[in-house]
């Protein structure tokens, strides 16, 4: 409902709810404040926001005082100004007047309030403080005697980050914002999100390299690379000064109005871009290994080409290095060559790799990360629900009335989505943890399940069991709405709780309370990552997860849902794109005459009819020599496969490895040719997050050296192996192929993208897009029930390897480092792996914070350091895989699969620990 007021004899109509600052905002009325800022609860310390109101006593601020029908207000008065003229003095004698030389000068909300009161000199005596100016820490600086104490650092680091890390320290003039006991940021809460240095009006807070990003050139908005969440960023860039030198980007700030992210980051899309984007190892130009060049141009002519650093490759120009490639794929059969997509890569790109896989190279060997991530999501969400993929949008998180978070460290992984976690407990919600570590979002939960790894399944048809014991299922739901609801019912009548609790080592009391709670108090959402996918029965995990949604009715309504978080900025797209062994774009099968068909009109070839290899296959194959060939593109396996010294030597065994990636990761080093790729900055293009938005991605600077984008690339390729139907020259033409191939992408263009962003499905040009999956009934029709029982996981502890290990990601690094790994700051902030154990278990083994010891398993073992802790339960351990020093994935399995979706057990494996 929205009412009337004046403001400066300006008639508004507006809704009710906002603040009369609020609203003299959305007016382009202004009105000076230094307190307030979006999102924060109204303050009204700073007093400089005072207006009069007809009928109403003195001067109020606009930040706390909320409109009324018919009230008459007015800012600009003589006696407010003169009223703001003396508060603005009294802020300004304790902050050091330094504006010329500061390098926030003309950047200054001070001084934009000064402008407008008419301040040019003060009548009151200035208060030398002369506080501690803090350098030493990573990413910015704090000088306090540039300080307001406006709150703004304190507010946002408590109402919106949940994190507390700051407060108001001292008293009367030597009160300034701090940590606890003043200790450093990076021994307290802070993760460095950046969010009080954008927050902060002056200089008090400041990136190390602000002055540099003074006036830029452009600022662009476009998309974080990192997680799924999809945060929009702007871009700052600096044009060159001469022709020597390139674009920069000098810095990146978060889109406030950001669909996804609101104006928040986390710590490596604050400040972990612009190193990478610009680092001195980038490629730049093709690179060939000298044998390489020798065998195919003439070995009198190799020495003719300039080494690139210490290594065994040359520079080659981009016409020798893809005839080299042309001429030798041209030789090989479907079946001998393998192609690994990226989730770092646009849709478009995706899009054009598994075109050229199927279209060029005739093989359905196509796949990428998503198989070592969310293959199960994929394979089990399509089977009960017919759609794979995240049912509803992140903003709906908030509003959840119960949050059942499992296999999930969302404050590490996704930050952003954490955020929205921590909101809705602040609105009341219930969260339930399901993880077998202590993890952050625990000190917010009202329950908190510690498991053993690998037994979901178990502790998830427990729950289910409670629920329809206590007759608390939707019955209506499941009658008008689901299938196979009988056999579901058997499948739980032998379990018993006793037992679980065995199993699990979850005391039965919490697996009843959580079943109450979740089937109870909604609306309810699941959200889970890959605690639940990355397991021997993975797709057994989300059948499990699926069957409690639709049980209770917890799907097709506002914030509820089953909600998988995808890892990567764009492995949902790439999925989506047909970047699989078994799907053309849009999810439709390869073995699907029809569809086969349909696509071979399309792109004007015979395909093949046959489900390619999965990532794991591929190295299983090449290994044994029957995949000759590989053209992986920007992934780096050589981290990231499980045992992956097997990895290694069956890249080795390859005839011909062509990697194309932005550095001469621990992959392309064993490839015969490595092609530059450019980075998500020098590039347009789409992503799609987790929740299925689709996003533009702008380009803000020009590719480095000769590097090109991935689609780019591709497309020359295709050509040079005479192929039609690669003559695309913009992302937008690429997009317009898929809206006309892929159904649920129908209706996505650039142009309607330009306006805004769309979910998919989104099945034609009119549709606005689809922000909550099966409401009115299922993709598939019916919700499915699938029945499972518990398996344990393929490794089990036993006296030779008494621990389990488990894998987690951090907040401060990304996937195999690739990328983090080249960014000072984060480096400072986790400089080395850190195995994490129990005091119980670092008490046996008489270990000590800070002892080397050697993680050995049946395949491999790794050195790493110990950091005790009692957020890992006894018996486990856990680490990362962020760091090529410290090989992780050394240790699994290869053979642990998932029997549906071929994911490796990368949750839990076998291992001890030897003191070194």
């Amino acid at each position: 409902m929205k009412i009337k007021l004046t403001i400066d004899d300006k008639i508004v109509e507006i809704e009710r709810g906002l603040t009369v600052l609020e609203t003299a905002k959305r007016n382009n009325i202004y009105i000076p404040s230094l307190c307030y800022y979006p999102g924060l609860k109204p303050y009204g310390a700073c007093r400089l926001c005072i207006v009069e109101i007809d009928n109403m006593k003195g001067c109020p601020t606009a930040c706390t005082t909320y409109i009324e029908d018919g009230m008459v207000v007015r800012t600009n008065t003589e006696q407010l100004q003169n009223l703001r003229r003396q508060v603005f003095e009294l802020i300004l004698t304790e902050h050091n007047k330094t504006c010329t030389t500061c390098d926030k000068n003309l950047r200054c909300e001070l001084q934009q309030i000064a402008a407008y009161l008419g301040i040019e000199k003060l009548t009151l005596p200035f208060i030398d403080k002369n506080l501690t100016v803090y350098e030493e820490e990573p990413f910015f600086n704090r000088d306090y005697n540039l300080c307001i104490l406006c709150g703004r650092c304190v507010r946002v680091c408590e109402e919106l980050r949940k994190n507390a890390a700051v407060d108001f320290m001292f008293r009367g003039i030597k009160s300034v914002p701090g940590t606890s006991f003043n200790k450093k940021l990076q021994d307290s809460n802070c993760e460095f999100c950046g969010a009080c240095v954008d927050i902060c009006p002056t200089g008090a807070l400041l990136e190390k390299d602000f002055k540099e990003s003074f006036q830029p050139d452009k600022v662009i908005t476009t998309l974080c690379p990192y997680c799924g969440v999809g945060c929009s960023i702007k871009l700052e860039v600096r044009s060159p000064k001469s022709e020597v030198r390139d674009e920069k980007i000098v810095r990146v700030i978060p889109d406030i109005d950001g669909p996804t992210n609101y104006g928040q980051l986390c710590v490596k899309g604050r400040f972990g871009i612009k190193e990478f984007v610009h680092h001195s190892e980038r490629l730049t130009r093709p690179l060939v290994k000298k044998d390489v060049v020798a065998q195919f141009i003439g070995l009198d002519k190799s020495s003719d080409y300039k080494s690139f650093k210490n290594t065994d490759f040359v520079f080659v120009n981009w016409n020798e290095a893809l005839s080299l490639i042309a001429e030798k794929f041209s030789k090989y059969k479907g079946s001998d060559i393998a192609v690994m997509s990226s989730a770092k890569c646009t849709n478009e790109e995706n899009y054009v790799i598994q075109k050229f896989s199927r279209a060029v190279l005739k093989t359905n060997n196509i796949d990428h990360c998503a198989r070592l991530c969310h293959a199960p999501t994929v394979v089990g969400l399509a089977k009960t629900l017919g759609s794979g993929a995240m049912t509803n949008s992140i903003s709906e998180i908030a509003f959840a009335k119960t949050i059942l978070s499992i296999g999930s460290n969302s404050t590490s992984t996704h930050p952003v989505i954490g955020l929205k976690i921590k909101q809705a407990v602040d609105n009341g919600a219930k969260l339930i943890i399901i993880n077998p570590k202590k993890i952050e979002l625990c000190k917010f939960a009202y329950l908190s399940l510690h498991h053993k790894p690998g037994t979901d399944v178990a502790l998830l048809n427990s729950i289910a069991k409670v629920i329809v014991d206590e007759n608390l299922q939707d019955a209506e739901f499941i009658r008008e709405r689901c299938e196979n609801y009988e056999e579901y019912l058997k499948s739980l009548k032998e379990i018993n709780l006793d037992e679980t609790e065995k199993i699990t080592g979850v005391k039965k009391d919490l697996i009843i309370e959580a079943a109450r709670i979740y089937a109870t108090e909604k609306p309810a959402t699941i959200l889970y990552g890959m605690g639940i996918t990355q397991h021997s029965h993975g797709t057994d995990n989300v059948f499990a997860v699926s069957n409690m949604a639709i049980l209770t009715g917890n799907i097709g309504k506002p914030s509820t849902g089953i909600n998988p978080l995808r890892g990567q900025n764009n492995v949902q797209g790439a999925c989506d794109m047909g970047a699989l062994p078994n799907v053309f774009p849009g999810y439709q099968s390869v073995t699907d005459e029809i569809i086969k068909q349909k696509f071979e009109k399309f792109y004007n070839t015979e395909l093949n009819s046959n489900p390619g290899l999965t990532l794991t296959e591929m190295f299983k194959k090449a290994y044994i020599r029957e995949i000759k060939a590989m053209y992986i593109i920007g992934e780096n396996p050589i981290l990231s496969e499980p045992c992956s010294k097997h990895s290694e030597c069956s890249l080795t065994e390859l005839e011909f490895l062509v990697v194309q990636d932005m550095f001469l990761t621990e992959t392309a080093k064993l490839a015969d040719i490595v092609l530059p790729a450019c980075s998500f900055a020098e590039k347009d293009g789409t992503y799609t997050n987790t929740e299925r938005r689709v996003q533009l991605l702008n380009k803000a600077i020009k590719p480095l050296g000769e590097s090109k984008s991935d689609w780019q690339i591709v497309c020359e390729l295709a050509k040079k192996m005479n192929q039609p139907g690669f003559e695309f020259q913009t992302p937008s033409e690429i997009m317009d192929e898929i809206a006309q191939v892929a159904p649920i992408y129908a209706g996505i263009s650039y142009k309607r993208l330009k306006e805004k962003t769309l979910k998919w499905p989104c099945p034609d040009d009119n549709h606005p897009g689809t922000d909550i999956l099966h409401k009115d009934r299922f993709s598939r029709g019916k919700g499915k029930f699938v029945p499972v029982s518990y398996t344990p996981s393929v490794e089990q502890p036993d006296t030779e390897f008494p621990f389990i290990l488990t894998t987690e990601r951090l907040l401060y690094h990304y996937h195999t480092g690739t990328l983090t790994r080249k960014v000072e700051g984060l480096n400072k902030l986790k400089p080395e792996e850190l195995l994490e154990i129990n005091p119980l278990d670092a008490e046996k083994l008489n270990l000590i914070d800070g002892n080397f010891v050697k993680v050995v398993s049946r395949r491999g073992d790794v050195r790493v350091r110990v950091h005790i802790t009692e957020n890992t339960p006894e018996g486990t351990i856990s680490l990362s895989f962020h760091f090529a020093e410290t090989k992780t994935n050394v240790l699994f399995s290869n053979t642990a699969l998932d029997p549906v979706s071929k994911i490796p057990e990368l949750k839990v494996c076998a291992v001890r620990l030897e003191k070194t």
